[in-house]
């Protein structure tokens, strides 16, 4: 892996090395702060088979990771949650003990965006508090008292659907200000529409899909450009970090 910006600098070789490496590129400023990591094609479709996987590399995969080991919480909408079948954040194997050292918690809170609460009980599987729900007052009463006697903490943000700056308001009284949006594309796209968007690291795959596939945002976003401030490569593939200039009213979240 080679760092193009802001410095010209080639990444060590030696795995737990190269773990710390990109924890410094990718370290999110003090304070509240929320970035988004997706992956796109060069023709532009964010999944192949309704996937992002299918994109991936062992390099884009360490890069996520690292986003993970860094964020307080990562934050995705009902539709990704269940058709990537997410599941409670692994610890990062050098990142981790740092968290711990700091008094947080060892791996990311997941906070899955859902209006229906039609989840898998799979995703839940894990350590108490590990991942948690936001969803809005009009979700369906049997569903979240079900959710709520599982132990799972289901948080309100909104009357009629979830109001994406009333859930970051949320996360971050929970002292959850680190965030990473990991899609899909229309909670990427409620993040920019809202101004709540800050960094979007984009890792660009270096090989066409066609089809419909989606891309990255499906929505209405503020017109801007984005400043780029750090771009690395590993074979082909290009791992950019954007600077996100946004502004605008909050939106509502659909499920």
């Amino acid at each position: 892996m080679l760092s193009l910006l802001p410095v010209p600098d080639r990444a060590p070789t030696d795995p737990t090395v190269l773990d710390r490496w990109l924890a410094a590129v990718y370290a999110p400023p003090e304070g509240r702060w929320v970035r988004a990591c997706m992956i796109a094609s060069l023709d532009g479709a964010a999944t192949v088979d309704g996937r992002s996987g299918g994109l991936s590399s062992a390099a884009d995969r360490a890069v996520l990771a690292t986003l993970r080991g860094l964020a307080d919480v990562v934050l995705v909408g009902a539709e990704t949650a269940r058709r990537e079948e997410y599941r409670a954040a692994d610890p990062h194997p050098v990142l981790a003990a740092d968290r711990v050292a700091t008094g947080r918690r060892a791996a990311a809170v997941i906070a899955v965006v859902s209006q229906s609460l039609d989840l898998d009980p799979a995703l839940f599987h894990g350590k108490p508090g590990s991942v948690l729900v936001i969803t809005s007052e009009s979700s369906p009463a049997p569903e979240r008292r079900r959710l709520e006697r599982e132990g799972v903490d289901v948080l309100t943000a909104g009357a009629d659907r979830v109001e994406i700056a009333r859930a970051l308001e949320l996360l971050a009284n929970r002292g959850l200000t680190s965030v990473l949006a990991e899609g899909g594309p229309r909670l990427l796209a409620q993040l920019h529409a809202a101004g709540a968007l800050e960094e979007l690291c984009l890792t660009v795959a270096p090989n066409f899909v066609g089809g419909n596939a989606p891309r990255i945002l499906q929505g209405p976003v503020q017109p801007g450009q984005l400043r780029l401030e750090g771009l690395l490569e590993d074979d082909g593939y290009l791992f950019t970090r954007y600077r996100v200039h946004s502004g605008g009213s909050d939106l509502t979240m659909p499920d």
